[in-house]
């Protein structure tokens, strides 16, 4: 089978692309058939950084930078950084942009104590460095580098408070200085006031003072006094509470002892109260005079002619009289019991 020359120009262009791409990913660092780690620090000055600058950890080179993107009002810049080492980097790993003038700049990782490491695509931490005159000025004298440090605090410091200390504000601390000015003027005419309450000579609590002192002497003067009509009243009391406590112990005794007699004379069946309350029979007489008089009504109620006769044309009635009384009507039932 004959290949045609369209086939062969189209064969050779393919290869050449596809040699062209894996060729342009090797000049920028990226391995070809390796799986490389891609994290991202973010920045606000790359310091002339570019695509394939090295990035270095403790001298070696681990990978390179892959892509450098950034938003239109140029605050943040993402840096990619790939890593084509298979190593471990801690999670509050820090890296650094360190510029060089005679060089390339490059990416220092220097390399935290997490126990978790960056994933891909993880963020890591980033920190500005000072430059190449930080660093000479470190090593040359490291007192005057802290102090340029410091100053530069200080300025930033210094910075982000007039940034805070608007218009607004500025207005907000006159108007609490002005407060505390009357607060001040407060206390200072509370301790004048003070002051003249606390007067040893003048003031209202040296008075009070010199009264309670006046008083507390004279009850030191006449302490004796004091102590005697205590003692008086102390034995006066003693003497009315025994008094009254005999006084109601001895009606109280006679009272028991009264109660006492009368029971002995009502358990005692020879009065009449005990009679009343210990012999059945004064109960068995009222309870058949009852009955009798229930008999007696109830026949005068049924036969009323048997005992008056006011019968011009009538006769006598012969009827017989009631021996059980008879049973009522009315809600007042006979109790009648046998009297033995």
């Amino acid at each position: 089978m004959k290949i045609s020359n369209e086939t062969k120009v189209g064969a050779i262009t393919v290869m050449a692309v596809a040699v062209l791409i894996l060729g342009f990913n090797f000049l920028k660092g990226k391995k070809l058939w390796s799986k490389d780690t891609m994290i991202t620090g973010k920045y606000g000055n790359v310091q002339g950084l570019q695509n394939s600058n090295p990035i270095i950890i403790n001298g070696l080179q681990v990978g390179t930078v892959y892509k450098i993107t950034t938003q239109k009002d140029m605050r943040e810049i993402l840096v990619d950084l790939n890593i084509t080492k298979d190593i471990n980097i801690p999670k509050n790993s820090i890296a650094i942009i360190k510029p060089n003038p005679l060089g390339t700049t490059s990416v220092e990782i220097k390399l935290g104590d997490a126990v978790e490491n960056l994933k891909n695509k993880d963020f890591i931490l980033t920190e500005t460095n000072g430059g190449l005159f930080d660093d000479v000025l470190k090593k040359v004298d490291p007192v005057l580098y802290e102090v340029r440090k410091a100053v530069s605090s200080i300025d930033t410091l210094l910075g982000k408070f007039n940034n805070i200390l608007d218009p607004t504000a500025k207005g907000n601390i006159a108007q609490v200085l002005q407060n505390m000015n009357a607060v001040t003027a407060s206390m200072i005419s509370s301790t004048a006031s003070l002051n003249t309450l606390l007067n040893t000579q003048t003031g209202a609590l040296a008075k009070s003072l010199n009264n309670v002192s006046s008083i507390t002497s004279n009850f030191a003067s006449n302490n004796e006094k004091i102590n005697s009509v205590m003692s008086n009243l102390d034995k006066t009391t003693s003497k009315f509470a025994t008094l009254n406590l005999n006084k109601t112990l001895d009606t109280l005794d006679k009272a028991v002892n009264q109660l006492k007699s009368i029971m002995a004379k009502v358990d005692n069946n020879n009065g009449t109260l005990g009679k009343l309350l210990n012999d059945p029979t004064m109960y068995k007489n009222l309870a058949s005079s009852g009955n009798k008089l229930n008999l007696l009504l109830d026949d005068i109620r049924i036969n009323p002619k048997r005992y008056i006769s006011i019968s011009v044309f009538g006769k006598k009635q012969n009827n017989s009289p009631i021996l059980v009384p008879l049973p009522d009507t009315i809600n007042s039932p006979y109790y009648v019991e046998k009297v033995k």
